[in-house]
């Protein structure tokens, strides 16, 4: 990447430091987010490219980027195709956004993002089910009918199943639990994109949400939610084996 005027690139990369190259993407992300928060660089900074960073702190540059991902979601830092990574904004724009969150990058994080997920999801299913707004029930089977079809390129299957999950809350009606739902699957999207491994994981997932959605057109909703349960603890362990790989 070429050298930008007032690339501050070398002297942010020395402020990092090194860490353990066995460290996991929630520490890469820490030690990246200490250096942003610290009000040593200005806003709408250029940061060190990725190969540049990885260096830096010495390790892989997957990390990095999943590092980079996570803090972009958290409206840490914007990705501009073509020019590279900037810091968003100021420290005392970024610190509450940091705080408000927990930095929901770590195990712990996710899990209990995970079991907030489920819950949401539970709830939603149960009133999709006894409130069954028609239009939006069609967007589900819609998504399902996109999932069918996909299951063999994993990339189109995530998408459609993010879909079908976001027809069926709108088909809930609750407009704040939208936005709940949107924000904890945002935080979780940076992991949520590889948790399905393959055609199984997605045939996997496919029956599942087959039986959710014939529990919300039957109208049970205990049915409804007890088959939400079980696709979330599932879809879960896919989710935490993706955030930990071993």
């Amino acid at each position: 990447m070429p050298a930008y005027p007032g690339d501050e690139s070398a002297t942010i990369a020395a402020a990092l430091g090194t860490i353990d190259s066995n460290s996991p993407v929630s520490e890469v992300t820490r030690r990246l987010l200490d250096l942003f928060t610290s009000g040593s660089i200005e806003p709408g900074t250029r940061l060190p490219p990725e190969r540049q960073i990885a260096a830096t702190l010495g390790v892989g540059r997957s990390a990095v980027r999943e590092a980079l991902a996570a803090l972009e979601v958290l409206g840490i830092v914007s990705v501009k195709p073509g020019s590279g990574t900037y810091l968003r904004g100021t420290a005392s724009d970024l610190l509450p956004n940091t705080l408000s969150w927990g930095l929901l990058i770590g195990r712990q994080s996710t899990e209990e993002l995970l079991e907030l997920r489920a819950g949401l999801e539970i709830y939603v299913a149960r009133l999709a089910a006894l409130r069954q707004s028609r239009p939006d029930l069609k967007r589900v089977a819609a998504a399902l009918d996109r999932m069918r079809a996909s299951t063999d390129d994993l990339t189109a299957f995530v998408a459609a199943d993010r879909a079908f999950h976001d027809a069926l809350a709108a088909a809930a009606g609750n407009h704040l639990l939208i936005e709940l739902l949107t924000v904890v699957r945002s935080l979780l999207q940076v992991y949520a994109n590889r948790a399905v491994h393959d055609a199984d994981d997605a045939r996997i997932a496919q029956a599942e949400h087959e039986t959710i959605h014939a529990a919300i057109l039957s109208g049970d909703d205990d049915a409804a939610a007890s088959a939400m349960a079980t696709h979330m603890a599932t879809a879960a362990k896919r989710l935490v084996n993706a955030a930990n790989p071993a």
